[in-house]
């Protein structure tokens, strides 16, 4: 079973921020970032590459809601928006879902990745990744 989904059921608690008919938004349970807000769409959908192109768009609509919401009317200066998709990026649990961080100028947070420089040939990767259709 899914957390999300337990969630979304009313069979978890949470910490409900925002709630539509496509979308869900609470706080995550992590405590490493007061205000850190997760978005999920309702329906269960693993990551952002098995999601559909009009769920997708709710679900960043309502991204862009909450964290606007946060800026314009919570004090907050900017955010953070952050998402796994695939164990190899790092996803946990197998809800898509959206993380935004609330963050204020001087708050000590560092959440961008902290990534070495890689050589690589950019033609080369371009190729590869060049999108043609």
């Amino acid at each position: 079973m899914c957390i999300f989904c337990d969630i979304v059921e009313g069979k978890c608690p949470s910490y409900k921020i925002y709630e539509d008919e496509d979308t869900y938004v609470f706080l995550s349970i992590a405590k490493d970032a007061v205000g850190h807000t997760l978005v999920i769409p309702k329906k269960h959908f693993e990551s952002t590459l098995d999601i559909d192109n009009e769920t997708f768009m709710k679900v960043m609509s309502t991204v862009k809601k909450v964290a606007n919401h946060y800026v314009d009317n919570c004090g907050y200066t900017g955010v953070n928006i952050l998402n796994a998709s695939g164990v190899s990026a790092g996803q946990s649990v197998y809800h898509l879902h959206y993380h935004i961080i609330p963050r204020k100028e001087d708050d000590g947070m560092d959440w961008w990745p902290q990534l070495e420089e890689t050589p690589y040939d950019f033609e080369k990767v371009c190729e590869k990744l060049k999108l043609t259709k």
